[in-house]
């Protein structure tokens, strides 16, 4: 796994995940927002590394990897973990797996394993795996018709585009899968003291199992409405609202 840091003199480590079918760069304007108040780690999740050429592996592998790589440079505690989407999920299974002390932590549309029988979810999982890719086999037009959403733009049609030619089939299969899928702990122990679940105003209805699942998990939990955005649109396209709510999450003004 590549990790990119940013803001390296600063104290207060905040891990921020990115969503599928992008890569790390999907922070870009967020970066310069936070950078003087925090030691920012990106890394670029398996399979949608342009840097490496590798596959997606598993929730369960990516969350174990990361905290790995924390371990290994004697950080033991976090300010926050911030994860959208398949991120979400990621940051779902580190706060499960308790390995680092996390203060903070922010799930933005995050996915939840699926409480469903076995061939439900196969048949879902099959359902995403064509649908995206339709996009990545017929380019920018049927990319269109599995996007459609009135938030990208042409530019951002382009960029999944790009996004969509780098990973490969396996990728597209085993996220959707693992997302959907992953496992958790028998016995879940809620140590991080303060969790947000982000809800886009656009997503409310899509996300309702997985608020459901994160109120049973971690009941301690807060769920706050972000308006006037749709689901992973909050740090590409709203940067400066995502710097305030990071902000405020850490208790920083």
């Amino acid at each position: 796994m590549t990790v990119h840091e940013f803001g390296k003199e600063n104290k207060k480590i905040l891990i921020l995940i990115h969503p599928s079918i992008v890569m790390w760069d999907y922070f870009e304007y967020v970066i310069p927002l936070l950078d003087k108040d925090f030691h920012l780690v990106i890394p670029s999740i398996p399979g949608y590394n342009p840097d490496r050429k590798d596959d997606f592996t598993s929730i369960e592998e990516i969350a174990a990897e990361m905290e790995a790589w924390l371990i290994n440079r004697s950080i033991s505690e976090v300010e926050c973990v911030y994860g959208c989407s398949m991120g979400g999920s990621i940051v779902t299974r580190m706060l499960a797996n308790a390995r680092i002390k996390i203060k903070n932590a922010v799930i933005d549309g995050g996915i939840t394993p699926y409480q469903l029988p076995w061939i439900v979810t196969r048949i879902i999982a099959i359902k995403d795996f064509l649908l995206i890719s339709m996009g990545k086999f017929g380019g920018i037009k049927l990319l269109q018709i599995a996007f459609s959403t009135d938030e990208l733009s042409k530019e951002d049609i382009q960029y999944a585009s790009k996004v969509l030619k780098m990973i490969s089939y396996k990728t597209i299969w085993r996220t959707f899968d693992s997302c959907n899928n992953y496992s958790m702990p028998i016995t879940v122990r809620e140590v991080c003291p303060n969790i947000e679940y982000w809800i886009a105003e656009e997503e409310v209805k899509d996300r309702k199992n997985d608020i459901a699942y994160i109120r049973k998990v971690f009941p301690k939990t807060r769920f706050r409405l972000i308006k006037n955005v749709g689901h992973g649109g909050l740090a590409p396209f709203k940067p400066e609202k995502f710097a305030r709510g990071i902000r405020k999450v850490c208790g920083i003004r």
